[in-house]
């Protein structure tokens, strides 16, 4: 007999004041959908960092003037090197018809390269990609290509004394190098290198622009939830002050607040819980209409969006909406009934 009290109650109470439980319910989807929208981002920043940093490589980039010999032996070093998994060799023909594929949408910049503008390459997998700088910097010391460097007498450091800085530097930091790497300890400095370019640095920088974005929009759900907890509190306050009379007749007869209370939280939860859907399936929306439509080119660059993502947000914003909702109206009933 309660219980079916306690929920005519909640749905009379929804339809006493209609327009303020539909604007409720509008700002907790808004709030609930850039919450999720932002859950699902922080979820997926991980899985593509995960799945880029293990395809992560490194670019040793030549000159124009390498010869044959010197090309082999560089890459005769870079293959017995402990620390490589895998090289790979890029001629300027490869790299530019690569450049034409990736930057096919525009025209004007392909047509502006030349195909001797980009220079041949070995593309170095390693066995840890989390030992990329120091891979990196062992190859440019090696080359000469850190001019700044000195070993203390005025000169640029030998390659053996350079991978053997690279080595105690990677120690220093936490990281044990059981040997040298090849590249960096011959006694000759490698000939035929002009840049080494270490992916993971670059990928960093993209993933700081994205994990700013991130941030952004988890502010924006904040305060989005703030604004609807403001508007749960206000509409908790004008029902029970439009029940007045029937809160102070209970009060007289001795009912608990417990059951005074019951049936403006309710309203309170099941406003949440209806916002929570509607922001499912807003977020369901975006993932096929956008991600898997106008925007499905973008999946070359960025993982896609599983649908075991999209499905766990529902009972996350259903809970987390609905939890909040019921702290904040048995906290401001809790404030009125004391009046």
């Amino acid at each position: 007999m309660r219980a079916k009290y306690v929920l005519t109650e909640v749905f009379v109470g929804l339809w006493r004041n209609v327009t303020m439980t539909i604007a409720m319910i509008i700002t907790m989807a808004v709030s609930l959908t850039m919450l999720g929208a932002s859950l699902m981002l922080y979820l997926q920043v991980g899985e593509m960092k995960d799945w880029y940093y293990s395809r992560v490589q490194v670019s040793v980039f030549l000159t124009t003037d390498i010869t044959e010999q010197q090309r082999a032996d560089l890459k005769t070093r870079l293959e017995q090197d402990p620390a490589v998994e895998k090289v790979f060799y890029e001629d300027q023909e490869t790299a530019y018809n690569r450049f034409k594929l990736q930057f096919k949408d525009l025209p004007d910049l392909v047509k502006s390269v030349e195909p001797t503008s980009l220079p041949a390459s070995f593309r170095v997998t390693l066995k840890d990609p989390e030992k990329s700088a120091q891979f990196a910097a062992a190859i440019e010391q090696a080359a000469g290509l850190n001019q700044g460097e000195t070993d203390g007498t005025g000169t640029t450091p030998s390659p053996s004394a350079s991978a053997s800085a690279g080595a105690s530097a990677g120690t220093t930091a936490g990281t044990t190098e059981n040997s040298t790497t090849a590249a960096g300890a011959a006694d000759q400095p490698i000939a035929g290198i002009k840049q080494v370019v270490d992916q993971k640095k670059l990928l960093e920088k993209i993933f700081g622009i994205i994990s700013s974005i991130q941030s952004m929009s988890l502010i924006v759900s904040i305060a989005m939830g703030v604004a609807a907890l403001l508007l749960v509190a206000n509409t908790i306050q004008v029902a029970a002050y439009s029940k007045r009379r029937e809160v102070a007749v209970m009060k007289l007869v001795g009912a608990s607040n417990w059951f005074i209370q019951a049936p403006f939280v309710l309203e309170a939860v099941f406003a949440a819980v209806l916002g929570s859907l509607l922001a499912f399936l807003a977020l369901i929306a975006g993932k096929v209409f956008l991600m898997d439509g106008s925007l499905k080119s973008l999946q070359e660059i960025i993982t896609p969006i599983q649908w075991g993502t999209v499905l766990l947000m529902l009972p996350v914003l259903a809970g987390i909406g609905a939890l909040i909702s019921a702290v904040t109206g048995w906290v401001t009933l809790r404030a009125y009934i004391k009046k």
